[in-house]
């Protein structure tokens, strides 16, 4: 799926994020559980160079826990980076984020300067929730639409570490699409800029091969039918979606599909593991190599 949506905001905050990055400690970069590539902003690493980055996997609560700790283990392959997981519910995860940055810059603690560190994300991955748990109270605004925040801020935490937010930015060109789907599917786009039948379609082939047993219980199916189109015309029976004669109310039934997913009324599921990423990488490659 072809993303088309980058406002002016996060073209602003872009710019913004360049030119101030060479005073800043540490970078965390927000992800969502479920998606830790999609949800991965390439220009985080354009930016980052050699600076130190703790990567938070929020909404842990949400994601397939082996193949979350596979993502964290695959992301500390990288000796400059450090990888929790998290989720609002769980408050003292977020809480213990200022001691886990004191612990990686030891020897920027010992010169008793603030700690200067950028919080980013793309939209809708819960940055604006972990903020506020760290300031201990509502500085940030939450809201499950993408692109809540519109502007940066600096944020003076107790333990002498300085955030600096900045608005949730997405980038201008997805070079895998199957991260559009993925993204669309977990609420990081804006609803206007998705195909909801497509994305649920694509979302529904992925769980066929690797979470069936989650659609026939969520859906009280008596066996799976073989291809997306018959399960998603299926869930939309099961739910009453149904037009003049019987007909399955397609659009309806997506809706239906794709809220479930964000709201884990499916259970925990994760969308992509580290060596699926790779292979998909490979394939980008070379047809890439194939098309010069």
């Amino acid at each position: 799926m072809t993303v088309q949506w980058f406002p002016g905001h996060m073209h602003k905050a872009r710019k913004e994020i360049k030119k101030r990055l060479p005073d800043i400690d540490l970078i965390i970069e927000v992800m969502d559980a479920r998606i830790p590539y999609s949800s991965e902003n390439p220009l985080v690493a354009q930016f980052r160079k050699d600076k130190p980055c703790i990567k938070i996997l929020n909404k842990s609560d949400l994601a397939d826990p082996v193949i979350t700790q596979q993502w964290l283990n695959y992301f500390e392959l990288d000796e400059n980076t450090k990888a929790l997981a998290v989720n609002a519910k769980t408050k003292g995860q977020i809480q213990s984020l200022p001691n886990a940055i004191k612990k990686f810059l030891p020897q920027r603690v010992k010169n008793e300067k603030p700690l200067r560190t950028f919080i980013l994300g793309i939209p809708n991955v819960g940055k604006s929730t972990i903020i506020n748990i760290l300031a201990g109270r509502t500085i940030a605004k939450v809201g499950d639409e993408p692109a809540v925040t519109k502007r940066q801020q600096q944020i003076y935490l107790k333990n002498n570490i300085i955030l600096s937010d900045t608005p949730g930015i997405l980038w201008p060109r997805m070079e895998n699409k199957n991260s559009g789907f993925r993204l669309g599917a977990t609420g990081a786009i804006k609803d206007t800029a998705m195909d909801y039948e497509e994305v649920a379609l694509f979302i529904i082939e992925y769980l066929k091969k690797n979470y069936s047993e989650n659609i026939i219980s969520r859906y009280k199916l008596k066996t799976l039918p073989d291809n997306a189109d018959a399960i998603l015309a299926e869930i939309g029976k099961k739910r009453g979606c149904l037009r003049a004669g019987g007909l399955v109310d397609v659009y309806q039934a997506a809706d239906i599909f794709i809220k479930d997913i964000r709201s884990g009324a499916l259970g925990n599921l994760s969308f992509e593991t580290p060596e699926m990423i790779q292979s998909e990488i490979e394939k980008i490659e070379s047809n890439k190599r194939q098309q010069t």
